[in-house]
């Protein structure tokens, strides 16, 4: 790769400093990525955009490591603007250099939000509004695309990522990212303001029991209970609202299962972070434009029933796919998981009762409610609250049958006290200690003090408070 001699033609308002720190000495709301370099006409800027691009060789930047590769390019754009006579000072220059690695190697603008760990979502309007979670609060950026084709690029590149396109044929996509961030991305002529695109980030750090306790999340008693259920091989679904934390808490419970067991997960869009070595992860496949070679939830989980698993998990549960789920976790497949979007606990009972008649597969809802019973054991409801925080509200067991009637037991919910001063919310559980319908399994386990313990501490923390 050929940059030419150094020849610094800017004007000279800062020293000579690394890439990050020049982007440090700009305040972070004021960042504009797309108009970097203010101080010269955006025609002249475009120009340098393409010259800069034009000169540099494919085989070369693939050589490079991204910080080194900011040094070349800003030393190449300084190279141009000295020849064209294009008037950038220091911090323009860098923050130019900076934009240009981003599209060749990240995803472009949007990549300081994906560095950024406090931002939880990026939820992409088109090319001019870009807006971001920031501690469960929802604020607008200063992230800017130059136009719709360079927003559309970005997408498509996610897209080609995990073999999947995007375009006016195929104007929807579920993508992931290399880090597992999830992606959903909508093209014009569904989204009529330009490209959308929804990125759900997941921390760099694993999410434990600790964590969410740290968070207010859950107290210990309750993230006790939770341990021992996932060790004790109860089958759970995490029920919840978009963006409540379901996956999150579906990592958590994922951490306590033992090494030696094979775990098959099946999701839409890979996202499950699982730490043990003995996993695998199957992805369905959308039909291609010749309208073949589609593979379902439905059919992967199937197909896992014959890989000899010990635990199936789901990554979420929206269709006839209920079904085979039941059948898993009632053929000796204890431990497994999945997820529901549902309001409440018994909300979630409901949902997988329809989505087991839209498998067509013709049975009485008495009949579906006994193979409910008979494999769920429990189904934890989490929420993402007005104050921005997520927050499991309740844990509920399932008992059984009366006549037609599934009974559960809250063993834990959560109750609102109000507020403090930071306008964060304060509760508290309230807490069953009837003896648990699987008290059978957790004492083959040997686990049925501790649980017992567990409730006893939630009970007396319920006392104190009162």
């Amino acid at each position: 790769m050929s940059f030419g001699a150094v020849g610094f033609g800017r004007r000279r308002n800062t020293e000579d400093m690394p890439v990050a720190a020049a982007a440090a000495a700009v305040p972070e709301r004021s960042i504009n990525v797309t108009t970097a370099a203010q101080s010269a006409p955006p025609e002249a800027i475009a120009e340098l955009r393409v010259q800069c691009l034009a000169r540099l060789e494919p085989a070369a930047v693939a050589a490079l490591s991204p910080e080194r590769l900011a040094t070349e390019v800003e030393r190449l754009i300084s190279e141009i603007a000295t020849d064209r006579r294009v008037h950038l000072n220091a911090v323009e220059q860098r923050m130019l250099a900076m934009e240009l690695v981003n599209d060749m190697l990240g995803l472009g603008p949007l990549q300081p939000l994906l560095d950024d760990e406090r931002v939880a979502d990026i939820m992409v309007n088109g090319p001019n509004k870009v807006f971001v979670e920031r501690g469960g609060k929802v604020e607008l950026s200063n992230v800017k695309f130059r136009d719709e084709a360079h927003l559309a690029g970005i997408c498509q590149r996610i897209a080609a990522g995990v073999g999947r396109r995007v375009d006016e044929a195929s104007p929807m996509v579920d993508a992931r990212l290399k880090d597992g961030s999830r992606v959903n991305i909508v093209f014009p002529p569904l989204a009529l303001d330009g490209p959308s695109m929804s990125i759900r980030k997941f921390s760099k750090k694993p999410i434990d029991f600790e964590r969410l306790i740290g968070f207010g999340a859950l107290t210990r008693p309750v993230a006790k209970i939770l341990s021992l259920a996932s060790a004790s091989r109860l089958n759970i679904i995490i029920s919840g609202g978009t963006g409540s934390g379901k996956t999150t808490m579906m990592n958590a419970l994922s951490r306590l299962i033992e090494e030696r067991e094979r775990v098959i997960t099946v999701e839409d869009a890979a996202e499950l972070q699982l730490q043990q070595p003995h996993v695998v992860r199957l992805e369905t496949r959308p039909m291609s434009l010749e309208g073949r070679g589609e593979i379902t939830q439905r059919d992967l989980v199937r197909n896992a029933l014959r890989m000899r698993p010990d635990r199936i998990i789901i990554g979420e549960v929206r269709g006839g796919e209920a079904f085979d789920m039941l059948q898993a976790m009632n053929t000796g497949h204890d431990g497994s998981m999945s997820t529901i979007h549902a309001n409440t606990t018994r909300d979630a009972l409901i949902r997988v009762e329809n989505m087991v008649q839209m498998g067509n597969m013709g049975l009485p809802s008495r009949a579906i409610r006994v193979q409910i019973v008979s494999a769920v054991n429990l189904i934890v409801q989490v929420e993402r609250q007005r104050d921005g925080g997520r927050r499991v509200t309740q844990v509920t067991e399932i008992c059984g049958m009366e006549g037609d009637v599934v009974l559960m037991n809250d063993i834990f919910q959560f109750v609102m006290d109000g507020e403090n001063h930071e306008g964060r919310i304060i509760g508290h559980y309230k807490v069953s200690k009837a003896r648990p319908a699987c008290y059978g399994r957790l004492t083959y386990f040997g686990y049925d003090r501790e649980w017992m313990a567990a409730l006893d501490e939630a009970a007396e923390m319920e006392r104190a408070r009162s």
